[in-house]
């Protein structure tokens, strides 16, 4: 019987320990609300670039100077990082924040509609924080001001992670993620927690999934080359266009016959197809471009084993060639599932079990996945939507009607601020 009580009474200890501080993150958080969404609607204003975020930048380290900590700047290009040492020793909990905005033209009749343009990619085009980074480095402004007035009670260190180039950029190999990796921010990093605002989720929400949550991403690139001839004539030439249409066929078989679509999904979409020039020219090459989203390095391997076999060996029976270029961008977003377990209660204390949503699988893909292949990480969903709306009616993101809710924003401060306590209390 002792050794069925003992594990128990330690278990109830931890439990009180992690919670004590729950109370007093709560009253800060509400009032910091106010400033939050203050920041927020400043950013939304002023929204930059991957690795333009200058002016951000700033704001970002001008406000977690003023609050005491050590603070370092122009990581991996505009990226900042500060360090909160608490008042008793323990662990160091990574907390990230994405700061860059798209080249989306905003629609949104808001008093802080962003009216900057750019040049982006040879094309003017407005920019527009159209998948909610704002929110999320507002909201980590906010839990570095809640816990930095409680630091003396902190047992551990916090590292404030504000990463630039989330969506990544044309003119660097490396989105921000890779980069602060490859720059040592994870080096003395014990677990990383992260938030994103989703706009398909109620405000006062939050969704999570263990183990494999985002999608890994890949550039696919396919030349399929032929031999020139009359439009007129085809017998005399080899198509490549003919060739091309029956390896975007194949390519679906990936899905349909060589995925177990039972563990994950995976997608396989060629999204442009470039060849000729007139109506009666077969050319000699066709180009195609598209996107391959897979969950794990296993699945990933698989697919684009299949793509290159595919694509190869149809090309051949036509008697062209394929060219295969496969450029692999993100990881897969992976929940460590035994972190995911003991930060589940965290997430009903800090939303309510009933609003606390488990999660499918999502095809999109998130750059945080580099910070949980060096350290445990938990990734979550905020809701951003307001309550009641249709989710199928919302405006998605990278759309130039994305819409947040900003009452959800309060929700995001106390959970990551809880994360970090919960966390502390349970390393001791």
């Amino acid at each position: 019987m002792k050794k069925i009580i003992l594990p128990l009474l330690l278990i109830s200890a931890s439990a009180i320990g992690q919670s004590k501080l729950r109370p007093e993150i709560d009253k800060r958080a509400v009032a910091i609300e106010s400033k939050v969404i203050t920041w927020r609607r400043d950013f939304h204003q002023h929204p930059e670039l991957g690795n333009q975020e200058v002016r951000t930048a700033k704001i970002v380290a001008d406000h977690l100077r003023a609050l005491g900590m050590e603070v370092t700047e122009q990581v991996a290009v505009t990226g900042v990082v500060g360090v909160l040492k608490g008042g008793k020793p323990g662990p160091m909990v990574a907390l990230r924040a994405d700061m860059d905005a798209l080249p989306v033209t905003e629609r949104v009749d808001l008093p802080f509609k962003s009216t900057v343009t750019t040049t982006f990619a040879g094309q003017q085009t407005g920019v527009m924080h159209a998948c909610g980074h704002d929110s999320h480095t507002a909201i980590l402004m906010g839990v570095a001001e809640v816990l930095a007035g409680m630091k003396n009670q902190l047992e551990g260190s916090i590292k404030f992670i504000f990463q630039p180039a989330e969506e990544g950029v044309s003119d660097v190999d490396m989105a921000g993620a890779e980069l602060m990796v490859k720059e040592g921010v994870m080096k003395d990093v014990d677990a990383v927690f992260g938030l994103h605002i989703w706009a398909q989720i109620e405000a006062g929400k939050i969704g999570y999934r263990p183990g494999p949550t985002m999608a890994a991403v890949d550039i696919l690139g396919i030349n399929v080359l032929g031999t020139q001839a009359h439009g007129a004539s085809p017998w005399s030439g080899v198509d490549p266009v003919v060739t091309s249409a029956q390896i975007v066929t194949g390519l679906q078989t990936i899905l349909s016959r060589s995925v177990n679509v039972t563990q994950n999904p995976a997608v396989v979409s060629v999204g442009a197809i470039h060849g000729g020039i007139r109506h009666n020219i077969i050319p000699e090459k066709v180009e195609m471009i598209g996107t391959i989203r897979t969950f794990g390095d296993d699945q990933q391997a698989l697919v684009h084993r299949r793509i290159n076999e595919i694509a190869t060996n149809i090309a051949e029976s036509a008697g062209a060639k394929a060219e295969v270029t496969i450029t692999k961008l993100y990881p897969s977003t992976v929940n460590d599932e035994a972190l995911t377990a003991k930060m589940i209660p965290t997430l009903d204390a800090a939303a309510g079990k009933e609003n606390v949503v488990l999660m499918d699988p999502m095809t999109g893909s998130e750059d945080f996945s580099f910070f949980q292949r060096e350290k445990p990480g938990v990734f979550i969903f905020l809701g951003g939507m307001k309550p009641g709306a249709d989710p199928l009616k919302t405006p998605s993101h990278h759309t130039p009607d994305f819409y947040l809710d900003e009452s959800g924003f309060k929700l995001g401060v106390r959970v990551m601020s809880y994360f970090v306590v919960d966390y502390m209390g349970m390393k001791r």
